[in-house]
């Protein structure tokens, strides 16, 4: 006679002690498959919902605190490389108002001192062609001289050759008539 445990697992094991058929499937196991299914779904629950899941939580929280610390950052970054961007342009216009100004207040200063150099150069212009024509003058009055004299030798020299009377006073008057026009 068999026994009440053999009985039991007669209709899922053959007597060679094997399965028949698929041993998930067998009715009178199937109390004893929900039982640890059972148990072990509730140490799957236990474990993701006491270790895994806080910790999952934490390393999200701790990447979403670094993103949003990450994002204000790069807002506030943004925001002084604007300012400075900002900054660089309005000294970049200053920079260029400056050098126009210099360059202005150059030409200006070239200018004046162009103006100078010209009326100095002027002045030395004038004062020379005053000095030449006072030379030129001397020299004029010089030659009138001595063209008086060549004349008044000259003259005097043909009367004397032709045979005539030189009177000095006579031939001085003659050519000093003659020179005047």
């Amino acid at each position: 006679m068999a026994t009440p445990k053999t009985e039991t697992l007669s209709a899922c094991v053959d007597s060679y002690g094997s399965a028949v058929g698929m041993p998930q499937l067998c009715g009178e196991w199937m109390s004893n498959q929900i039982f640890w299914l059972v148990i072990t779904l509730l140490v799957i629950f236990f474990v993701l919902s006491r270790i895994a899941l806080p910790r999952i939580a934490a390393v999200l929280a701790e990447r979403q605190g670094t993103i949003t610390n990450d994002i204000a950052a790069a807002e506030d970054l943004k925001a002084k490389a604007a300012a400075a961007e900002e900054a660089y342009q309005q000294a970049l216009i200053d920079a260029r108002a400056e050098a126009a100004r210099i360059v202005e207040a150059t030409k200006a200063e070239i200018k004046a001192d162009l103006d100078a150099a010209m009326a100095k150069a002027d002045a030395e212009i004038a004062d020379k062609a005053k000095a030449s024509e006072a030379v030129i003058a001397d020299i004029r009055a010089n030659a009138m001289a001595s063209v008086e004299e060549v004349a008044k030798a000259t003259a005097t020299e043909l009367v004397g050759a032709l045979g005539g009377k030189t009177d000095e006073k006579a031939i001085n008057k003659a050519v000093d008539a003659q020179l005047k026009g």
